[in-house]
């Protein structure tokens, strides 16, 4: 275990990476493109690739391989002692406490990247098989369902604040609840589906807040893919900023649905075998990136090329140009992937060292500071309605985790079972 003096760095470097992602994406949104020059700034064309944007993560992602590599030459060659098992599959130590005399060479690597917290200690030799050979290509199911929810919060981030947009990644804990209950048979206490239900309401106080509340900050203009698409919903809208934050949280919250059957079928293939988390992140990464790829070449020849699609999201040639062209955007591209990267590595840092509830605890302040990022840039605009959807989305996360106690003393259990994912690949 990392010494306890090291514990506050790592904590700072997950916030600092963690906020880091989605403001250099809203970012990237905010950069001009084309018509740059234009008196009014609704006509001014910004930087609209969410495809592109989900490949950033995956080459953030597929940089754990580097971390992978540096900790194995350090076992193998700074130790002067034989490399540990690789495939050796250990939960995290959820004790808020850390335990003296663990191993801080290989704790990084030697835990579980879903939801441990309900299972003890196992290793290598006590059920689980290896994941080597063809059984590697498992791991493209989760990437798939990555590809999906990300490019869907790329989209919904264009048309929110930065911050509405992390809040509304709050509703993860719902479907993760669900899914965990249908598909890995968990089982609820009365309270944590009340934090569910409390969740699902902040979610909406957030999406109230920003339909009342028109932030023209928040919203620069839309590409003509997506003019099209809001013309097609509402047509004669009175409040087309309102419509379009709905929108963008709708897109944000229905993403969240890929991203808990990510996790799910995560936990259910590491229940089954056994692999290193970073090495699970830096496959995902590879096989994310594959597809995305692919994806990319497709649409770009089916509807990039064509009239309706030029300058679209699937435009890969216009997407390039505006990367290699703007430097603004291809260090922020560059930046991105370094900062996805560096939270995966600092997030499993940090659940291996504290504990998984307190991991979940320190993710979820980075809200808060993406929040007051987005105050600070001039980004938004400060609304009441917003804290109050943002206190009861802290207060059913924690509810959930067993963080703090239920309203009822018969709701409490003797022992809580952490459904939220401790270790999710970052979504930019």
């Amino acid at each position: 275990m990392a010494p306890k003096a090291l514990i506050p760095f790592l904590v700072a470097m997950m916030l600092l990476t963690g906020v880091c992602n989605t403001l250099l994406t809203k970012y990237q949104d905010n950069q001009c493109v084309r018509d740059c020059d234009n008196p009014n700034p609704k006509e001014r064309q910004m930087f609209e690739q969410p495809v592109i944007q989900t490949a950033q993560m995956f080459v953030g992602e597929m940089g754990c391989w580097l971390v992978v590599g540096a900790v194995t030459l350090y076992r193998r060659y700074g130790r002067g002692s034989p490399a540990p098992e690789e495939n050796g599959y250990h939960a995290a130590n959820t004790s808020d406490s850390v335990e003296a005399g663990d191993d801080d060479g290989a704790s990084i690597l030697s835990h579980t990247p879903t939801n441990p917290a309900a299972r003890p200690l196992i290793p290598k030799d006590e059920g689980r098989l290896p994941l080597t050979g063809w059984k590697i290509s498992l791991l493209s199911l989760p990437a798939i369902c990555d590809i999906l929810g990300t490019t869907l919060m790329n989209v919904g981030l264009l048309f929110v604040a930065a911050s509405i947009y992390q809040m509304t990644r709050g509703a993860l804990v719902l479907f993760v609840g669900l899914f965990s209950v249908i598909f890995l048979k968990r089982k609820l206490q009365l309270f944590q589906w009340f934090a569910l239900v409390t969740v699902v309401f902040g979610v909406g106080i957030v999406g109230l807040a920003g339909a009342i509340y028109q932030d023209h900050k928040a919203a620069p203009s839309s590409a003509n893919v997506a003019r099209e698409a809001l013309a097609l919903v509402v047509r004669e809208a009175r409040t087309p900023e309102a419509v379009r934050t709905i929108i963008g949280i709708l897109l944000i919250a229905g993403a969240q649905i890929f991203t808990a059957s990510q996790f799910v079928l995560e936990e259910s293939i590491m229940e089954k075998y056994s692999l290193e988390p970073l090495r699970v992140v830096g496959w995902e990464g590879i096989f994310g990136f594959s597809v995305t790829l692919l994806g990319m070449i497709v649409l770009h020849h089916a509807i990039g090329r064509t009239d309706a699609g030029k300058y679209g999201y699937f435009d890969m040639v216009e997407g390039w140009r505006e990367i290699t062209q703007y430097p603004a955007i291809g260090w922020s591209s560059l930046a991105i992937m370094i900062s996805i990267g560096g939270f995966n590595f600092f997030g499993l840092s940090v659940t291996r060292t504290v504990s998984a509830t307190s991991r979940s605890t320190i993710d979820t302040c980075r809200t808060l500071f993406i929040w007051m990022a987005s105050l600070a840039l001039g980004w938004e605009t400060f609304k009441w309605l917003q804290v109050l959807g943002f206190a009861l989305l802290v207060y059913g996360t924690f509810l959930f985790n067993g963080l703090v106690q239920p309203p009822l003393k018969q709701c409490i259990a003797a022992r809580v079972d952490v459904l939220l994912p401790e270790e999710p690949i970052e979504h930019a």
